[in-house]
């Protein structure tokens, strides 16, 4: 053995997803190292094999990761930068038509904007805006209201206004570089689910780690 080992620095995101069965180093990690022949080695290192009827997500720990490694080349150096443990996701390279995207984006656009709508109206009943509008506009010009005024007016265009600064972007117009609320709370919710995924399998003893008897596809979450 070299007394100067070579030290393989490793990073992987904690969600990854993969298109084939048989899943590589390469396909879940990135990697780096002085001795640039090792990488392509490393990289083709089969870390898990999905079964036909298996299930899509899998849990690794980093832990499998370096043993499977070591294996292999039991003088490297491993240095971890990235997450600790991995959930790779299978995804079936079949994608539908184009016909059912369309279907499933109108879907969506009416559900939204109906609860949108909904919702609005809903409010605007609770406190009376069409009654407070009223007693405004009879209060300021001393006419009694009949019909629609400027208020109305006014209150649906700063509606739209309103929503459209609090998304921060319109269409693929973005107004600033920050993420929008949405993003934000997407991106919440997807850690809650990646926190959840990875400690159901910790406790069930689902996940890909050393000193586990586990297997892919053994167990169904």
């Amino acid at each position: 053995m070299s007394s100067n080992p070579d030290t393989l620095y490793i990073k992987g995101e904690r969600d990854v997803e993969v298109t084939k069965r048989e899943v590589t180093l390469g396909d879940i990690l990135s990697f780096e190292c002085s001795n640039k022949a090792l990488i392509p080695k490393v990289k083709a290192l089969k870390i898990l094999k999905i079964p036909e009827n298996g299930q899509k997500r899998y849990v690794i720990s980093i832990l499998k990761i370096i043993a499977c490694i070591h294996a292999q080349y039991p003088g490297v150096e491993i240095r971890n930068l990235g997450e600790s443990d991995l959930i790779v996701t299978y995804e079936n390279q079949k994608t539908p038509g184009m016909a059912v995207h369309l279907f499933k984006t109108a879907f969506v656009v009416v559900l939204t904007f109906t609860g949108a709508a909904f919702s609005i109206m809903a409010f605007n009943n609770d406190v009376s805006v069409p009654k407070l509008f009223d007693q405004i506009y009879q209060w300021v010009t001393g006419i009694k209201p009949d019909g629609i005024t400027i208020m109305e007016i006014s209150y649906s265009i700063g509606i739209s206004i309103g929503i459209l600064v609090f998304f921060n972007h319109f269409g693929k117009k973005r107004f600033s570089v920050d993420p929008t609320p949405m993003e934000v709370q997407m991106r919440l919710y997807e850690n809650d689910i990646q926190t959840t995924l990875v400690e159901d399998a910790s406790r069930k003893e689902e996940e890909l780690d050393v000193g586990r008897a586990n297997h892919p596809g053994g167990h169904r979450a």
